[in-house]
């Protein structure tokens, strides 16, 4: 979740429109764990939540999607609920949660499961107005490349990558921990992506020690983190 959240933020940031909609109306630099968490509260509650809950969350998102619409700073109109610009955002974190999953996982799934995986994303995709989302790793693949010739860097994209990598609010005991964590995200990344991206010269130099230095953080987060015995959960 970690590293693949921050990798899917990067990548979703060089699409010149959705970075625009995300800049002008997210509270992500003014509350950044705040909206984090609200992230994390919607993957957790449209993964392992009730039908009825997981509705409950889409339609919230649709709602506030829906009263999202402004302009970009170079005149290109955009709404948040524009089918296109939710497949890009739908593709992005899925790939980047998957690709993330299969390198710091506890159990790497096998091919059809990481389809199963795609094909379960596809799902919430649907609901959230996603307009034919891919449904196999194969089509996840084939879609990122589809949106290649719209994306580039922006100042928006520039300041967000910054903002990530070398300024994000974390306290001091857990700065090296997190600049581990975002090496890792950088190195999930398609090479193409990471050319895109103006990287600041502490993660770069990070780059070669991003995959031993997340594995690290990773296992420390897992094992400070346990599972909840199967006594303690929820019905399903």
């Amino acid at each position: 979740m970690y590293v693949g959240g921050l990798a899917a933020l990067l990548l979703q940031s060089l699409h010149p429109v959705a970075m625009a909609a995300v800049s002008a109306h997210s509270g992500f630099r003014g509350d950044p764990w705040g909206r984090l968490q609200r992230t994390s509260t919607f993957l957790a509650v449209t993964t392992f939540g009730t039908s009825q809950d997981a509705q409950r969350a889409v339609d919230r998102v649709r709602l506030v999607h829906e009263r999202v619409t402004g302009t970009t700073s170079e005149g290109v109109e955009y709404r948040a609920a524009d089918p296109h610009l939710l497949a890009w955002v739908h593709i992005a974190e899925t790939h980047c949660f998957l690709t993330a999953y299969q390198r710091y996982g506890g159990h790497p799934l096998d091919p059809d499961g990481a389809d199963a995986y795609v094909a379960d994303m596809a799902q919430v995709a649907r609901r959230l107005g996603v307009e034919h989302p891919p449904e196999s790793r194969s089509g996840l693949t084939v879609r990122l490349t589809t949106y290649r010739p719209e994306l580039r860097a922006t100042p928006e994209s520039r300041a967000t990558t910054r903002y990530l990598l070398s300024h994000a609010p974390v306290p001091a005991p857990a700065r090296l921990p997190y600049a581990f964590l975002a090496a890792a995200a950088v190195d999930l990344l398609p090479a193409w992506s990471r050319a895109l991206l103006d990287l600041p010269l502490t993660t770069r130099l990070m780059l070669p020690a991003a995959r031993l230095g997340g594995r690290t953080v990773v296992a420390a987060i897992r094992w400070a983190t346990p599972p909840v015995p199967a006594a303690r959960r929820a019905p399903p």
